[in-house]
């Protein structure tokens, strides 16, 4: 599936067509997080039970299945995941948690100081594996500093999320963008960076006044003794191999495979054990995106999508300003229906229909990032980080959505008014 490709159901009868519905729909139930009694599978078991069943109901064929899978996005996610195993094996997430604890002032300043590394962490490698590793050090972290966990949760989700939409490598969805729309990897942060530090702004403002009273009587108990330890020369290695990695994209070489061959690159110059280090990939992850694009691309064999599209085409108007905007609540809506993978997924064949694809590209993937954090369902992250505080907090759908929804709306309108002021 690539951008400006329409795919006919026309080849396909209505029996196949209507099996097809029924599995992706049945995918989706499962996905969103809603297990079924009688079928108490996770995300990826869900999606891979998908793809076997569009298989064995004839809606593709193997071979279709295999075509389908974008193997760019899964080799770039890969390498990307590899060189965040390498900093977390050399301690270098822990010795940055603790430098912000140590740095920190006041928990006001440390919820911002938090973020920002969230943020910055994210853009540079990807919201769920940054989420995944620092969930637990800033749990530590609170717990040892004495402060309430929840504002600071929040926080990570929030940031991962907004910090991540500034490059093509920020999220999953980023990289299924940047695989289908043919945009640079520099001229995309040139257009999003903004929005970004603005939502980043916005959501620390949230944070801070609905949880001002319980931030205000706070108080940090500081870290004693020496800092963890760090191996200085993994760490150094790891940073100038990444700072490699993105000079290779900003000369425009080829996102996956300059992000597989430094991770390879680091796995021959550290020197670790590296059953050690493919042990933090997290592969479930991998096999649920494998999986989903062929559920999705089974579904788009339907054509379904593109009759809807052409139901709604109209109300998006004529003007790029006009179908931005459109677009922007419509990637909004159809990213907590659907999850915005699989969205991204079937709405990315109508960019070219669009007065402005380049535009349009970077307003899906604004919205769909952005739309992350409406719900703990919005995106893979926020779940990682409830999944793995569970023990420590309790964060419940509607506690996440009282900040999620201000938070959304907000700097959603604000990035989009940005992104349009910088084209």
């Amino acid at each position: 599936m690539r951008a400006g490709v329409v795919v006919s159901g026309g080849g396909m009868d209505k029996r196949t067509e209507t099996l097809a519905v029924v599995i992706f729909a049945l995918t989706y139930l499962l996905i969103s997080g809603r297990r079924l009694k009688m079928l108490p599978l996770n995300r990826p078991a869900a999606a891979v039970l998908g793809t076997a069943l569009m298989v064995a109901a004839g809606v593709l064929t193997p071979e279709e299945a295999y075509r389908a899978v974008d193997h760019d996005t899964l080799v770039l996610l890969l390498g990307m995941m590899l060189i965040a195993a390498y900093l977390h094996l050399a301690g270098f997430f822990e010795w940055c948690a603790d430098r912000i604890l140590r740095w920190a002032r006041t928990p006001v300043r440390l919820l911002a100081g938090l973020m920002a590394v969230s943020a910055v962490a994210s853009a540079l490698l990807v919201n769920d594996t940054v989420c995944l590793m620092l969930t637990p050090l800033v749990v530590a972290v609170m717990v040892r500093g004495g402060l309430p966990l929840a504002p600071y949760l929040l926080g990570l989700a929030m940031s991962a999320n907004l910090g991540s939409v500034a490059t093509l490598v920020g999220n999953p969805q980023n990289m299924i963008i940047g695989s289908l729309s043919g945009l640079s990897f520099a001229g995309f942060p040139r257009s999003l960076l903004l929005p970004a530090l603005a939502g980043l702004g916005i959501a620390f403002l949230i944070l801070w006044f609905g949880f001002r009273r319980i931030l205000r009587s706070a108080r940090i108990r500081r870290p004693q003794g020496p800092p963890p330890p760090m191996d200085r020369r993994l760490v150094g290695l790891s940073l100038v191999v990444l700072a490699g990695v993105f000079a290779g994209f900003l000369a425009g070489w080829n996102l996956a495979w300059t992000a597989l061959t430094g991770a390879a690159a680091l796995m021959v110059l550290a020197r670790r054990d590296t059953h050690e280090v493919l042990r933090q990939v997290d592969w479930h992850l991998l096999v649920f995106f494998a999986a989903l694009f062929v559920v999705v691309e089974g579904f788009n064999r339907t054509g379904l999508p593109d009759r809807w599209y052409v139901q709604v085409r109209p109300l998006f108007g004529e003007t790029p300003v006009s179908q931005a905007v459109h677009l922007t609540w419509f990637s909004l809506v159809g990213s907590n229906l659907f999850s915005n993978v699989p969205f991204v997924l079937v709405a990315g064949q109508w960019m070219a229909n669009f007065a402005d694809p380049a535009l349009m590209w970077k307003v899906m993937a604004l919205a769909t990032t952005f739309a992350g954090n409406l719900t703990i369902l919005g995106s893979v992250a926020n779940i990682i980080v409830v999944e793995s505080a569970r023990g420590h907090c309790e964060i419940g759908f509607w506690d996440y959505a009282r900040v999620g929804i201000p938070v959304t709306i907000l700097s959603t309108a604000v990035g989009l008014l940005l992104l349009l002021w910088v084209g």
